[in-house]
């Protein structure tokens, strides 16, 4: 039996919203992160470029990789990200499953045609063994880790199957001792949870041994309140705002976006106010449900690094691990370079990841 081969037949950057659209409907592994509206949202508040790719190739398929650019740079200088950092996952969707073969032609036109100084890939970890069997070797790569709850059966078979007994019993404890969780589509929440956000980035910098100037800076830079004001406005209803209150005062926050899969795009609290009431627990369970009863199958929570305690929340309320890698595609020694820079800067400032 002979396999046919599949060949790459045309290339169109930007990818058409019309087309871009459809090949996202089609894909029942698509997030939120890779919809045109993402891509939109991240160019109108981080003031960047839309360099995604539409591919159609000889079977049929058709693929779209969004890609975000720095307008300003000249184009054999530019640094590009599916997505960049803080932008969620990137990687293709497709309208039929995506194999090796699609990856490979893909990776082949991003390093013959497309102009950049350094491309980022993070796929979606769920397609993550695909990936790393069609990755040419020696390309850079970090390991990645995520998990997602499956939310096959709806939310009761998360609830009995898929939450831990403690997970239980901390939404039980929050529900009775009056934590109340309001959420919104409309943006009304933006400030609250920026609120939020600034506390836990104040937070990270204290554990990380990071100066507080320069991790306000670096907000300010990456994640201006802005930023996140325009991600409900171009979202819509996509979007979701959720806060938990413990005795009146809001004491965690997330956003969600959702399609026919969701994403916890941002998960934020403040300890002192948490305590030991269990709002996150009764938050997270608002959001699931929720996700559930819009009919989508995962329930992606994002990116879970080395830190234990957020992986362990993550499988208690029905996550499940996925090993995956982030790839740079380069024209220069950049990502090598780079690492050298940073890692000599942490070790200055006794920083911990």
């Amino acid at each position: 039996m002979v396999t046919a081969v599949v060949a790459l037949q045309s290339v169109v950057s930007p990818a058409p919203r019309s087309a871009w659209q459809a090949v996202f409907d089609q894909d029942a592994e698509a997030v939120p992160y890779q919809s045109p509206q993402w891509t939109d949202a991240l160019c109108r508040s981080a003031h960047r470029r839309d360099g995604s790719r539409l591919y159609t190739f000889s079977d049929g398929t058709q693929m779209v990789l969004p890609l975000i650019a720095h307008p300003w740079v000249p184009a054999s200088m530019y640094m590009a990200g599916s997505m960049p950092w803080g932008g969620g996952i990137g990687g293709m969707v497709s309208t039929s499953p995506v194999t090796v073969e699609h990856i490979r032609a893909v990776v082949n036109d991003l390093t013959s045609n497309a102009p950049y100084l350094r491309l980022s890939i993070r796929p979606n970890p769920r397609a993550g063994e695909t990936w790393t069997a069609a990755m040419p070797a020696g390309t850079p790569r970090i390991d990645r880790l995520a998990h997602a709850i499956d939310l096959e059966g709806g939310f009761d078979a998360v609830w009995h199957n898929r939450f831990s007994s403690s997970t239980r019993k901390y939404v039980t404890r929050a529900e009775q001792a009056g934590v109340v969780v309001e959420s919104d589509d409309q943006g009304k929440l933006v400030p609250t949870f920026y609120e939020l956000f600034l506390e836990a980035a104040r937070r990270w910098a204290e554990q990380q041994h990071e100066p507080l100037l320069l991790a306000r800076l670096r907000g300010h830079q990456r994640d201006p309140k802005e930023k996140f004001a325009t991600i409900a406005q171009t979202m819509q209803d996509a979007c979701r705002i959720y806060v938990a209150y413990v005795e009146g005062q809001p004491a965690a926050a997330c956003l969600i976006l959702s399609y026919h899969n969701a994403n916890a795009a941002r998960v934020v609290l403040d300890r002192q106010r948490v305590g030991k009431s269990g709002a996150p627990d009764l938050m997270m369970k608002c959001a699931i449900e929720d996700a559930c009863k819009a009919g989508c199958r995962y329930f992606h929570q994002g990116e879970s690094g080395m830190s234990k305690g957020i992986a362990d929340f993550k499988r208690r309320v029905g996550g499940e691990a996925y090993s995956y890698e982030e790839y740079y595609l380069e024209r220069l020694p950049v990502t090598a370079v780079d690492h050298a820079v940073r890692t000599g800067v942490k070790k200055l400032i006794n920083f911990k990841d």
